[in-house]
């Protein structure tokens, strides 16, 4: 395992939170602690993919070649780890982001690819390809399609959007470069951070996604699972 997974990944998430803590005001905070938890109570939890269930199948856009890539396609050449993140936008995601960044060799001497799925266009895609060097695919997922096959998708409710829209978070922009005053439904979706194991035969074997965004699953966690199958 590489140095770069000494300190846990939820050690690093944990500092964002308490620096997060430290600077934002109490009345913001109180509103995303409010959302996160009536988010955790619609059950979407327990309704992400479990392990032996059959992986929907994708062909999304690739930020780097703008074109699209084949789930089939890569689970001819091993098995797949995708990594749903939110935006750009998040420093959660973008912590993450990175873990795999660092790891990626890791995930290729275990005979797996990586990519990474987002409802953000493709150039939003980009600019977070290029801005943290990453070496694995980022796909595009427009209004969060397919990560509502697997189970994680939810819209922004209304008031949670004047949140974003008060701390400078253009969520339609980011996700369909649209305004607020022309967002629709779709470009409001986001995916719930979470991580997926499939085999060669289309079929889960891990899966773990957090209603909370400030948890995430754990590289070691994805890696011990790669490491069962081979």
């Amino acid at each position: 395992m590489s140095a770069a997974t000494k300190e846990s990944l939820q050690d690093q998430l944990d500092r964002i939170t308490q620096n997060t803590r430290a600077l934002v005001q109490p009345e913001r905070l109180a509103i995303s602690e409010k959302a996160t938890a009536e988010l955790f109570n619609t059950g979407i939890e327990d309704q992400i993919l479990k392990p032996e269930s059959q992986a929907p199948t994708f062909s999304l856009q690739d930020a780097r070649t703008h074109k699209p890539i084949n789930s089939a396609d890569l689970l001819a050449l091993g098995p797949l780890v995708v990594n749903f993140f939110r935006g750009r936008w998040d420093p959660y995601c973008v912590t993450e982001l990175e873990a795999w960044r660092d790891l990626h060799v890791d995930v290729r001497k275990l005979g797996a690819l990586l990519v990474a799925i987002s409802p953000q266009t493709t150039r939003q895609n980009n600019f977070t390809l290029q801005q943290h060097a990453l070496p694995y695919p980022l796909l595009s997922d427009p209004g969060a399609v397919i990560a509502g096959q697997f189970g994680i998708a939810h819209t922004i409710p209304a008031d949670y959007r004047r949140y974003f829209q008060s701390i400078l978070i253009n969520i339609p922009f980011n996700n369909a470069g649209l305004s607020y005053h022309n967002a629709t439904e779709a470009s409001w979706r986001l995916p719930l951070p979470a991580v997926f194991v499939i085999d060669r035969t289309n079929t889960i074997r891990f899966s773990e996604a957090h209603a909370d965004p400030r948890v995430r699953p754990e590289p070691a966690d994805i890696l011990a699972a790669l490491d069962q199958l081979n």
